[in-house]
């Protein structure tokens, strides 16, 4: 059971190096990711990162060559070192609200807006707050303009393979993943 009233298409292993997970992490209700974004937007992110991730507590490297752990964290990962789901759990909730925390401060009109910004801070996850907050999704939603910053995540579809930008099925169909969470809040109307 989730909490989550957005709920993510099941796409597990579309973008990461991880296997199946038949229970998605929960967030801590007193932790401070539920305390950031509220336990029902924490509950949708945990559950989202988790999908597009998969689990894989065996290091292994991605196909951005980035040695990754767990739901797709990059880390502090040390190859050969098996993590625990405990372990697991607690990397992926202090991740998501490392990723969260950012993505609000730079698009502050995302509070409110809950599925924008699982779908935000999903996205920032995966390509960095950094760049998410440089982003054209994040001027436009900064700007009042929600649909194109939804549909502007669609251009994050490609990673550095081998030196050549090269777009991934995987990171294509989070992406769309993605922007249909981003637009389903809009239509809930939970981004009016």
């Amino acid at each position: 059971m989730t909490c989550a009233p957005y709920p993510m298409p099941d796409l597990r292993f579309a973008a990461g190096g991880g296997g199946p997970d038949p229970m998605p992490p929960r967030p801590d209700p007193r932790g401070p990711l539920a305390a950031l974004i509220g336990l029902p937007a924490a509950a949708a992110l945990l559950a989202a990162i988790a999908g597009f991730e998969g689990y894989a507590p065996d290091p292994y490297v991605d196909p951005a060559g980035v040695p990754t752990v767990c739901w797709g964290d990059t880390q502090d990962v040390v190859r050969g070192r098996t993590s625990s789901r405990a372990e697991c759990e607690a990397r992926l909730e202090r991740q998501a609200a490392a990723h969260a925390a950012p993505v609000l401060r730079c698009v502050p009109q995302l509070r409110g807006r809950e599925g924008a910004l699982v779908a935000s801070a999903s996205l920032a996850y995966n390509i960095g707050t950094g760049a998410f907050c440089r982003s054209t999704a994040a001027r436009r939603m900064r700007t009042g303009d929600w649909q194109g910053g939804c549909d502007a995540f669609l251009a994050w579809d490609k990673a550095r393979v081998n030196g050549r930008l090269v777009r991934l099925r995987g990171l294509a169909n989070r992406r769309r993943a993605e922007r249909e969470l981003c637009l389903r809040g809009l239509r809930a109307g939970t981004a009016a």
